[in-house]
């Protein structure tokens, strides 16, 4: 068989940022009013107060089509020109078996086309990603599995346990309220991300746990120092947080070792980086016990290597999930299913909604997990008329 087409899709769809507030792809309040990209004032980050994403539909000469996605919650027309213009060359008019082995050799071939202009990371991965989970969802057509069969040695697990991504609310006992419905289906962790004052969060952390025993992870998001981080550590111990996740910026390995050494809290990083080659560093000073790889930043092929490099370095693994549509959620799904290392995964119930409204089979949730697709491939083929009925920007297909 071959690639005769590659297709790439810019989706900026409308929402509704202030029901979002406090939970993934919208941690914090923004800067300034309008339509434009605009900037977290605690964060220094720019985020869009649009729904954000790029879509890759792959077509083989039989016809059959695979669904991928790149994460891209900023300027999703950059990943699909690199996709268009950098990535076409590789991957159309190739070979294509469906096999594990020619996936990762595509994967190769692509970061090669550009790691010598150095374009190891970035926009340039995130492409790539995007191609790769929709050559991972033709391998389960053709093999006639779903994709959690393709990736494990055993048997897949059937659901996924998920923890609740962000909790919304202006106060303690708001967020409490706004976490109970789910607590009470079932979900027993959550993520709270550092938006405000570091007094706040230790609030609102104490308030989560002393009213719903949940276990609570916490996101600084890249907003403490080396001098003021094992403080803020030394408070997450004394509450046992099921994690720091994101705690410096992200360049400086040595400093998270140090903080790791400081503190009881295990570390949690992954969303900043894409390859192996990024995260030796901070296995090798053993700053990392939580590792989170985003499927729709290193494609669950580069995921696979990152998951045994932390089984090489006995770190957990806990996929990141962040704005995302179906093909994205349904590939951390099946990578967590297939995965012995994992026993959570991301979940956030308004981007979820929103995934599914595009979707010709929606995803499920259970109570407190994901079920997983049991259809060949992802299981998460998307309604392209639909979308385009509500998408604020497209190119003709």
């Amino acid at each position: 068989m071959k690639i005769v087409r590659i297709h790439s899709i810019p989706v900026r769809l409308p929402r509704t940022r202030d029901a979002a507030l406090g939970t993934a792809g919208s941690p914090t309040r923004l800067a300034g009013a309008g339509a434009g990209y605009r900037r977290s004032p605690t964060v220094g980050a720019l985020y869009s107060p649009h729904f954000e994403t790029a879509l890759i539909r792959i077509t083989l000469d039989d016809g059959r089509v695979g669904w991928g996605e790149a994460q891209a919650p900023l300027a999703p027309q950059v990943a699909c020109t690199i996709v268009d213009l950098l990535l076409r060359p590789v991957v159309e008019n190739a070979d294509f078996d469906g096999s594990p082995a020619r996936i990762a050799e595509l994967w190769d071939d692509m970061y090669s086309t550009m790691r010598v202009r150095g374009q190891t990371g970035g926009f340039m991965l995130d492409a790539i990603s995007g191609v790769d989970l929709a050559l991972w969802d033709l391998a389960g057509h053709i093999a006639r599995q779903p994709v959690a069969a393709l990736l494990s040695n055993t048997a897949p697990r059937a659901k996924v346990p998920a923890y609740l991504s962000g909790v919304n609310g202006a106060t303690p006992d708001a967020r409490v309220e706004w976490a109970r419905p789910f607590a009470q289906a079932g979900i027993r962790a959550v993520k709270l991300f550092h938006g405000d004052t570091s007094a706040a969060l230790l609030q609102n952390l104490a308030a989560l746990q002393d009213a719903l025993h949940l276990d609570v992870a916490v996101d600084a998001l890249w907003r403490l120092t080396p001098t003021t981080a094992p403080e803020f550590g030394r408070a997450l111990d004394q509450r046992r947080a099921l994690w720091l996740e994101a705690p410096l910026p992200p360049e400086d390995p040595l400093a998270h070792a140090a903080l790791a050494a400081a503190i009881e809290t295990p570390l949690a990083l992954g969303e900043s980086y894409r390859t192996c080659h990024e995260l030796q560093p901070f296995f090798r000073t053993g700053a990392l016990k939580v590792v989170q790889p985003d499927l729709g930043r290193c494609g669950l092929t580069e995921g696979l290597r990152i998951a045994a490099l932390a089984r090489r370095h006995g770190a957990a693994v806990v996929p990141h999930v962040s704005i995302a549509m179906g093909p994205q959620i349904a590939a951390a799904i099946h990578f967590a299913a297939a995965l012995p290392e994992c026993n959570l995964l991301e979940f956030n119930p308004t981007v979820f909604d929103v995934a599914n409204r595009f979707l010709s089979s929606p995803l499920q949730f259970d109570k407190d997990a994901y079920v997983v697709p049991q259809a060949p491939g992802l299981g998460a083929n998307i309604l392209e008329d639909d979308l385009k009925s509500e998408i604020l920007y497209t190119r003709d297909a």
